[in-house]
């Protein structure tokens, strides 16, 4: 008996019984989806960061200072300093003073609006994004200028010109802290998000300096450095490294007062720890293949016990034992890979549903990036193989138990 011969035999099996068939398919199609699902939406998420990392550029760098507590740190003439003495491999750096402030425009308060300071390296205009993501639409960014006479300045995101501006918010002021500041900016709105009170959409850049007189603090804790190219990167923060440990004279062995993490490391982390977890998403969602397997195993010694006469008047008319096998092999195998067709469908639908309900909320907290669930070829062509590998596998005891059966005996078998 041939493949086509037996694989015929098996989808009559199959349709014969279709209830007991598709109680038996049931945990391959749970797991198979399950893994399509994890392996989908892993992937959307890793998307989401490459994205990220594309749109604030390979060559950022962000440096953290904490120091020891006892008001010792490194001022930003200093970090500047550092940059216009390392020009093969630092490119430029912007202090981020992130402000707690009072944001009012007339008799209207906006207390969830998030105020940052920084320079005007924060903002590339051959891009016309800022390192963080953001797009001028209006106006202008910060200057040098801006940052050196400590202007009272300031770009808005696109929530707060609504609000406050009706849509036109250039040249106009608003008090931060009782202290009045010119627009001079406006944010581009991020696609796909909707305008709300602390989004990021809701937001303020001042300069550096101008920002530390409205809190009141010569201390900056976090800086974002640029590398002159995303290969340079590593050399930079190694660089910035040294520097800080001779100033904060770390020796070998002794806990840093800082951090310094290239664009690369921040990304790779995430995507090891997103690789952690759908690796072990993917191990639980195996046990249903597991218990989808042994119901294939248990299904086949049913068949084989029902079927034995059939099986000694096959014997009797010349049938091998290689014959019998293969024939039970192949209809656990056609089960198995029915149930992960269908597990694959299943997935599909589920993963695209998970997707769209999740990906605004994801493209919010990731600055407009898209989340696209769709599973992927190779997920789909593991999936499939590890279903009909499974059905194989665990077919093959049934199977060899009916190749070993004597004829004579299976014959005379009621």
């Amino acid at each position: 008996m041939n493949f086509e011969q037996s694989f015929r035999l098996a989808i009559k099996s199959l349709t014969t019984s279709k209830m007991r068939a598709l109680l038996t398919m049931l945990g391959i199609i749970i797991g198979v989806g399950a893994v399509i699902v994890i392996l989908s939406l892993g992937n959307g998420l890793t998307g989401m960061v490459q994205q990220q990392v594309d749109k604030m550029g390979i060559n950022m760098i962000q440096v953290n200072i904490w120091g020891r507590g006892d008001g010792v740190m490194p001022d930003p003439q200093d970090m500047y300093d550092l940059v216009e003495e390392n020009p093969d491999v630092l490119s430029g750096v912007s202090p981020y003073v992130s402000v707690n402030a009072v944001v009012r425009h007339g008799n209207d308060k906006y207390d969830r609006t998030s105020l940052y300071g920084v320079s005007e390296i924060m903002y590339n205009s051959a891009q016309n994004c800022t390192l963080d993501g953001e797009t001028l639409e209006k106006g202008r960014f910060i200057s040098y200028l801006d940052v050196e006479r400590r202007e009272a300045v300031c770009v808005i995101g696109a929530y707060l010109e609504q609000e406050a501006f009706g849509g036109d918010a250039l040249g106009k002021q608003l008090s931060i802290n009782g202290r009045s500041f010119t627009v001079i900016g406006v944010l581009k709105r991020n696609a796909d998000l909707e305008m709300l009170p602390g989004s990021r959409d809701d937001q303020i850049y001042l300069p550096y300096e101008t920002a530390m007189e409205v809190i009141g603090s010569r201390w900056v804790n976090f800086y974002i450095c640029t590398s002159t190219t995303g290969e340079t990167a590593d050399a930079a923060k190694h660089v910035i490294g040294s520097w800080l440990n001779g100033f904060f004279q770390v020796e070998d062995g002794e806990w840093s007062e800082w951090v310094v993490q290239t664009m690369a490391e921040q990304a790779n982390q995430i995507n090891a720890m997103m690789g952690v977890a759908m690796g072990v998403l993917v191990a639980i969602a195996a046990i249903s293949l597991l218990v989808g397997g042994i119901g294939i195993m248990n299904i086949m010694l049913v068949s084989v016990t029902e079927r034995t006469r059939e099986i000694g008047v096959r014997k009797s008319l010349g049938a091998k034992r290689r014959d019998i096998r293969s024939q039970f092999v192949i209809e656990a195998g056609t089960t198995s890979a029915i149930g992960g067709l269908l597990g694959i469908a299943l997935g599909y639908l589920l993963a695209k549903g998970i997707g769209a309900l999740l990906g605004g909320m994801l493209s919010q907290q990731m600055g407009g990036a898209v989340f696209d669930a769709t599973p992927t070829l190779g997920a789909i062509a593991l999936s499939f193989g590890v279903s009909v590998g499974i059905g194989v596998l665990f077919g093959y005891l049934p199977a060899n138990k009916a190749a070993k059966l004597n004829p004579i005996d299976a014959l005379r078998y009621d």
